[in-house]
């Protein structure tokens, strides 16, 4: 399970199915499912690979938002 950065009563469940072919990805409010998606397991690759470049550039720019920080505050 994760948790919405809103709010920690909104949350993602990731849950495989391997005999339907499926990865569903559920949103919760509490204990309430709100909605689903279901995406086939040959897409998972394209889906992982969407969310590392996501990553990847974030963490570029937060690296480079602390070396900026870490310069003014030793200016």
């Amino acid at each position: 399970m994760y948790l919405d950065a809103r709010s920690p009563s909104r949350a993602l469940r990731v849950t495989w199915h391997h005999e339907s072919g499926l990865v569903v990805l559920s949103l919760w409010r509490e204990n309430v499912c709100t909605g689903t998606f279901r995406l086939a397991i040959d897409e998972v690759p394209d889906l992982i690979d969407v969310l590392r470049a996501g990553l990847d550039a974030s963490y570029s720019v937060a690296v480079e938002r602390r070396r900026a920080d870490r310069l003014s505050d030793a200016g």
